[in-house]
């Protein structure tokens, strides 16, 4: 009860921050973010901010998961959409409540395996996680996908992402150095691609180690 008490009470303060779009709030209302915070942190679950998760990574705050979600449909619902950077799996979980497909990769192998339990623990079937000491790769193999969304500030935009963007598709992804980071959105129309910034955000680093990607 009070952590539905809770998500009310958040769903109303990202409405209040400009979430406009009601399938993203009633998505953002169904995950039980405490579900993906440590114990010591269940207090804070369903506060606006960022949470650390170990490993120098965070849990993302909400408005920025409800504004990169509602960046990502703002055209339509993707039929798949490929995460860089499950951390938490927070905002997979998200994904999982609006899209068919999610993959997700994480690098951190003791995050992915916690993660992996924790989706499949919640029900989530349609998430399929992967470990990926370079998330920059992808996952070429399970490509095209409809959307992108890097959870990770890269330094430069990531354009080995491109070609495994279906034609139509949005990538979301921070990048800039840290302090000067700034959320893209980029399309893909048929060879061409356009990208518009917009926000300035705040992410741990995207870490490019070029290594095979492993199931």
């Amino acid at each position: 009860m009070a952590s539905a008490r809770s998500r009310t009470r958040l769903i109303e303060r990202l409405r209040g921050l400009g979430i406009a779009d009601e399938s993203v709030l009633a998505a953002m209302s169904r995950v039980e973010r405490h579900q993906f915070v440590d114990e010591a942190m269940t207090s804070r679950a369903y506060d606006d901010t960022a949470l650390p998760i170990g490993y120098g990574q965070t849990i993302s705050q909400p408005f920025i998961v409800a504004q990169m979600t509602q960046l990502l449909i703002a055209e339509g619902v993707p039929d798949n959409v490929l995460e860089i950077g499950t951390g938490s799996g927070y905002q997979a979980a998200v994904l999982a409540e609006l899209v068919d497909s999610v993959y997700t990769v994480e690098r951190i192998e003791p995050l992915f395996e916690l993660v992996r339990r924790r989706l499949s623990g919640l029900g989530y079937r349609n998430v399929r996680a992967r470990l990926a000491r370079d998330g920059v790769l992808g996952l070429p193999d399970y490509g095209p996908f409809a959307a992108i969304l890097v959870t990770a500030g890269a330094e430069r935009l990531p354009t080995s992402l491109y070609e495994q963007m279906a034609d139509g598709a949005r990538m979301i992804v921070p990048v800039g150095a840290s302090g000067e980071q700034r959320l893209l959105v980029v399309r893909r129309e048929g060879t061409q691609f356009f990208q518009e910034t917009l926000d300035a955000v705040s992410f741990v680093p995207l870490i490019e180690q070029r290594t095979d990607t492993t199931n």
